[in-house]
């Protein structure tokens, strides 16, 4: 009896571990399904297709930055319109956008309620290049000359206006829709310039050693130097659910944060997530940029009224809108980290 007695004990005392076992596995698995029930699922929907003004992003997913704040990010490619239409209409919480763009959607016949709420680069970047054959140096010398655009109106306004400021006559400009194509192809064989953001296709030609006379527009004229690009968010997300706008952005600074601290380390994050990109020209714009993010601000993706009220007078006047922008409603630093 006695053996049977210290069997039974036995026997009790692994059913017991077993069934202990069997719960802390439970549990343990238990909480493994539950972690992603907790995430927060958002879209954040670029402006074009990836490239290094959206590295913070993909640097902020890969190093788990968004998970920590409880988001789990999924990033996409817009359709024809951009982001300003997706985002107004709840298709993404966030976007890439430009100043120019929320300009006009703020202040359309029928306004786009969207609000930038931080600025990805501090100043304008982008230009008018040519090869230098061709001997552009300043506006003066446009005429006579073909230009490969996207066919915007604010590419003719901004075209005309330095024209006249130079002293050239816009007339004499044959401007060309180019849309998408290759800036190098179509400067080569279908146009004499075009426009391009000097973090891309300058350091391209730089890496292709394809001789170009570069002007920036700020250089030409500090009305210019407008916030491009942008990230934006609708007016619902940022007045109903300001908590998830503190979380995605504090997250996406700590992403340029160290970008502007690990290019190369940075450029490695997102040929790994879009392996079509060049790597050499990934690597030497996300160099250029790491200098350009932040640059004189007091921390990344800071924003000045002035900037906003300036270059939305200047669309105005130059007949890109038809009402005055309410500049400090078009933009937020208040969920900036």
């Amino acid at each position: 009896m006695k053996r049977k007695s210290k069997n039974l004990k036995a026997l009790s005392a692994i059913i017991i571990i077993a069934v202990l076992a069997l719960m802390m596995l439970s549990l343990s698995v238990f909480s493994g399904c539950r972690k992603p029930l907790d995430m927060k699922k958002i879209t954040v929907v670029l402006d074009w297709v990836p490239n290094t003004n959206h590295t913070g992003i993909y640097a902020a997913v890969a190093n788990g930055y968004y998970a920590q704040e409880g988001l789990d990010v999924d990033i996409i490619q817009p359709t024809e319109g951009g982001s300003a239409d997706l985002i107004a209409a709840g298709k993404g919480e966030f976007g890439i956008s430009y100043q120019e763009q929320v300009t006009y959607a703020r202040t359309a016949d029928t306004p786009l309620p969207v609000v930038a709420i931080a600025a990805v680069i501090q100043h304008n970047t982008s230009g008018f290049a040519s090869p230098v054959e061709k001997n552009i140096k300043t506006p003066s010398d446009f005429e006579g000359k073909k230009y490969g655009g996207w066919g915007s109106p604010m590419e003719d306004a901004i075209l005309k206006a330095l024209m006249k400021k130079y002293g050239a006559d816009f007339s004499k400009l044959e401007i060309v829709n180019i849309g998408a194509s290759d800036f190098f192809t179509s400067v080569t064989r279908d146009v004499d310039f075009s426009w391009i953001y000097y973090g891309w296709d300058g350091v391209a030609a730089e890496l292709k050693n394809f001789k170009i006379n570069f002007i920036l527009l700020q250089d030409l004229d500090p009305l210019l130097d407008f916030y491009t690009p942008v990230i934006i968010a609708s007016e619902k997300t940022v007045n109903e659910n300001p908590e998830l706008v503190k979380k995605f952005l504090r997250a996406t600074a700590q992403g340029y944060e160290f970008a502007i601290s690990n290019p190369e380390k940075a450029a490695e994050i997102l040929t790994g997530s879009v392996p079509e990109l060049d790597k050499n020209i990934v690597v030497a714009s996300q160099k250029y940029l790491a200098k350009q993010y932040i640059s004189d601000a007091r921390r990344w993706g800071e924003m000045k009224e002035s900037v906003w009220s300036t270059f939305g007078n200047w669309m105005y006047e130059n007949n890109l809108i038809t009402r005055k922008l309410e500049a400090a409603k078009a933009f937020t630093n208040d969920f900036l980290p």
